[in-house]
């Protein structure tokens, strides 16, 4: 972890600025190392989760139509405590990120500042920079209804948003050609700033990441999380890169995709890279195999999850289709919840998920998909509750991703193919040797592989001998909460008089507009021929989480 981030501070967050100074002012301080104009136009860049310089397209418009540029970023209050849905590490990899491109600013000015922070309300923060006289641009994003509201509030203020990540708005948003639009963004170069004619300056705000931690008492309790910022993401692409021709067998097993897969997530979430930025490394970079066909498939559905939201912020909160809105509402039961995030269901596999979830804010494709299987097909519980836990702990959790996936996952889209998990054979398939559920599950640590699918089964004297007791008041592990045929006979009586009606509803054209498919994204070399319909990896759409 990053020493900058962890040393110990006195020092407090004041609120937003309430005067800020003009560009000729800020120009002027200047003056004796850059010969700049006598009334400089001044820019800001409005920082969110764009957390780069290369290839962002605020920072592209700013430089380019500015003589002095304030590179800033605001800590909103309602990112934080106990109402926001982050957990501390991904707080704190955030912060490791604006810490690296302040350096990153830094380089570029010639060591005269880094990045302006400030803290508060965002609009109250902006307006103080427009009423001094500066200009404000931010890249556009999809955000949900907050985030939303917000950037409208901002746009009628007079900020500048600025399209630049790919996604279809306005008079030309349509599902038409999307995925030839998208691989034409993937492929085209880079939008690049005009640094050398630039003055980045950093104001004194007396606003710090180090007080903002201390604000909001924002250590991380979470283990093996990894260090953020740009300077990271390019080491990790490129480490990837060379191994690329591994990542199609390192993907589903938990315990091989912990060194297997990219680890690009985090930073593609806080825009430490671009997307296209990695397409065009990897494509340049890679050799032609199908690891590198995967991982450009995957980029190509991160823009597509992405330009879901920015057609419908309601996939956080509300399901796609009408006719499933109170699908498994009425079957809350606030103990099969906490079992679920306990990592207590009785479920090998999904404890195993739920706790290495908690512990170090990260889980691969599959046991993502099979917590929320579990939790949506066993359980039956309300999505959203799921989804939002999701988000709270996963470091690297997309809105877009996380929400529209457990959607699907769920069933609330209302196409035939929902997906069911079952844990007892992911844990033959994905950890036969129990290696991966012991580290997480310790009490079953010596029961033999072969009962961990279905511990509740281990004979009393297998118990006895080593010494791992299931089910009972004095228990190491319990009895599953729910049991496995059952609950699947169960959902399936339940959901399917459902279909036909939410099938119907898919004819509606908004319905259908929200729940449709981008089409033609391409699916991974050889994956059909080599897995068939059985490889839940593949992702060939919405209904395969």
């Amino acid at each position: 972890m990053s020493d900058r981030v962890s040393r110990a501070t006195d020092e407090t967050s004041p609120p937003a600025p309430e005067t800020v100074p003009t560009p000729t002012a800020v120009a002027a301080r200047h003056d004796a190392a850059v010969d700049g104009p006598d009334d400089p136009d001044g820019a800001v860049v409005w920082h969110r989760e764009d957390l780069r310089i290369r290839d962002q397209p605020a920072v592209a418009a700013a430089t380019e139509s500015a003589d002095v540029v304030v590179p800033l970023f605001v800590f909103d209050p309602g990112f934080y405590g106990d109402d926001g849905l982050a957990c501390d590490a991904r707080i704190r990899f955030l912060h490791e990120c604006l810490f690296d491109l302040s350096d990153r600013y830094d380089t570029a000015s010639g060591g005269r500042g880094g990045l302006t922070y400030a803290h508060g309300d965002p609009l109250a923060v902006l307006s103080a920079f427009l009423d001094a006289g500066w200009n404000v641009v931010a890249g556009r994003t999809p955000t949900g209804r907050y985030g939303l509201r917000r950037d409208e509030a901002a746009a009628e203020m007079g900020v500048r948003f600025v399209d630049g990540d790919g996604l279809v708005r306005g008079a030309d948003r349509t599902r038409q050609n999307w995925s030839d639009h998208m691989e034409a963004y993937l492929t085209d170069d880079p939008v690049e700033p005009s640094l050398d004619d630039t003055i980045f300056a950093e104001l004194s705000t007396g606003v710090t990441v180090d007080g903002i931690e201390a604000t909001y008492d924002t250590t991380p309790t979470k283990s093996k999380v990894p260090d953020g910022g740009t300077t990271v993401a390019r080491e990790k692409l490129e480490s990837f890169v060379a191994r690329v021709g591994d990542y199609p067998g390192n993907i589903s097993s938990p315990l091989d995709a912990r060194d297997g897969c990219s680890g690009l997530s985090p930073y593609l979430r806080f825009g430490c890279l671009s997307v296209r930025q990695v397409y065009r490394y990897v494509r340049e970079h890679a050799p032609d195999c199908r690891g590198r066909d995967m991982l450009e498939s995957r980029l190509l559905w991160n823009r597509h999850y992405n330009q879901k939201l920015e057609d419908w912020p309601g996939w956080l909160d509300t399901a796609v289709n009408p006719e499933l809105k109170w699908f498994n509402r009425e079957e809350y039961d606030p103990e099969l919840v906490a079992a679920w995030k306990a990592g207590r269901t009785g479920y090998p596999m999904v404890d195993a998920a739920m706790r290495c979830l908690r512990e170090t804010g990260w889980l691969n494709f599959r046991m993502r998909a099979m917590g929320a299987s579990a939790f949506s097909h066993l359980l039956q519980q309300p999505w959203k509750i799921g989804a939002d836990w999701y988000h709270h702990h996963l470091v690297d959790s997309d809105v877009a991703i996380n929400y529209t996936q457990w959607q699907s996952q769920a069933g609330l889209v209302g196409k035939p193919g929902i997906r069911l998990y079952n844990p007892r054979k992911q844990v033959r398939d994905q950890d036969p040797d129990g290696e991966w559920i012991r580290e997480w599950v310790p009490e079953l640590e010596g029961l033999p592989a072969e009962h961990l699918p279905q511990p509740e089964r281990t004979p009393q004297d297998v118990q006895a001998e080593c010494g791992v007791r299931i089910g009972g008041p004095e228990a190491d592990y319990p009895l599953p909460v729910v049991e496995y045929e059952a609950a699947k006979e169960r959902f399936w009586r339940r959901y399917e008089p459902r279909q036909a009606a939410a099938a119907a509803r898919l004819g509606d054209e908004e319905v259908a507009r929200r729940a449709s498919l981008s089409g033609g994204i391409p699916r991974a070399r050889s994956i059909a021929q080599e897995y068939g319909d059985d490889d839940p990896d593949t992702q060939t759409d919405l209904t395969a989480f």
